[in-house]
């Protein structure tokens, strides 16, 4: 769903804490915003406008003159802003900004303009991408760096979103995804949370949301997807490593480590068969997701056991493990 929302110079104002003068200055003078008019001349900012006029604040406020930046757009403001606050002394200079993506123009308005607190809040943390919509961000090209967070905001979850977000995960190697909405059947709802997605319904209050995102971005590991469970374990073995164990020759009467490696291979299939299954309705996404989850808890406990037997055996298993991306190439 594209943009639609539209704000009076008011409305912006007191979203950004920038005065109605300024913002008129810095649109006729500097051509920093174009904003649409109604029948009776009244101008209507977007959502882009909004944060391009924080965006603007914040960076004026830390020295950049602001005829050197009115011009930019949103994107390259808020690359901008964000390199000055890695290299502010106050940022953490023992480990990488948290990175977030956000679906939804708003949601990164609101995250942006919110008085997170400082305390469970990540000092350092910036968005780095922002979509319209989540098939915007499935077409996208992936991001260089792996992302730590998405926020992706949803009116309605249909049978298919579980396919997207996790597509859309895997594009852009987001390590946790949080997903907003308004309506939706549970059939998806436990299908998204059966794969580790953290999925909250709207209204959310901001010290909610803040709480989430900061538990999040700190987390070593996804929510547990169900209640008193951990998450499925990611693959250990890649095809190849499987393929050459299945085919020594064996020094025992059994055959054990044939056919251990061969239940693992079926298993990591139907896996990714199950994660690839296209859905018809809510109550397939949920069945997919469920029989993707027992199918990856089968074949990492056959992972244990193709340890033991490898140890026994004197087998070497060592061999880069398959990357998340070609877990989910489609």
């Amino acid at each position: 769903m594209n943009e639609t929302r539209h704000y009076r110079i008011g409305a912006v104002s007191q979203a950004t804490g920038v005065p109605v003068p300024t913002l008129r200055v810095w649109e006729q003078r500097y051509r920093a915003f174009e904003p649409i008019k109604t029948a009776g001349k009244q101008r209507l900012y977007g959502e882009h406008d909004v944060s391009k006029a924080w965006l603007l604040r914040q960076l004026s406020q830390s020295g950049h003159a602001i005829g050197s930046i009115a011009h930019l757009d949103v994107d390259s403001l808020r690359q901008l802003s964000a390199t000055a606050r890695t290299a502010s002394p106050t940022s953490s200079t023992s480990a990488a900004p948290k990175t977030l993506l956000v679906v939804g123009r708003a949601t990164a308005n609101r995250l942006e303009l919110m008085n997170f607190p400082s305390d469970p809040w990540p000092a350092d943390w910036r968005i780095v991408r922002v979509f319209d919509n989540a098939e915007d961000a499935l077409n996208a090209a992936g991001a260089d760096e792996p992302i730590q967070l998405a926020v992706i905001k949803l009116n309605s979850l249909q049978a298919q979103t579980h396919h997207t977000v996790l597509s859309l995960a895997a594009r852009h190697r987001i390590a946790h995804t949080i997903v907003l909405y308004h309506f939706a059947p549970e059939g998806v709802v436990q299908a998204l949370r059966l794969s580790g997605i953290t999925v909250r319904r709207e209204p959310l209050s901001d010290a909610d949301l803040s709480d989430l995102i900061a538990q999040r971005l700190r987390a070593a590991v996804p929510e547990a997807p169900v209640i008193g469970a951990a998450p499925v374990a990611p693959r250990r073995y890649s095809d190849e490593v499987l393929a050459r164990v299945a085919s020594l020759p064996s020094e025992v009467m059994c055959e054990c480590p044939r056919h251990v490696a061969e239940l693992i291979a079926q298993l990591a299939s139907f896996e990714d068969y199950s994660r690839q299954c296209l859905n018809r309705d809510a109550k397939d996404a949920a069945l997919h997701a469920q029989l993707e989850r027992v199918s990856g808890m089968a074949r990492a406990m056959f992972e244990d056991a193709l340890e033991q037997v490898a140890a026994h055996e004197g087998i070497d298993l060592s061999a880069p493990p398959p990357t998340e991306g070609r877990r989910h190439e489609r």
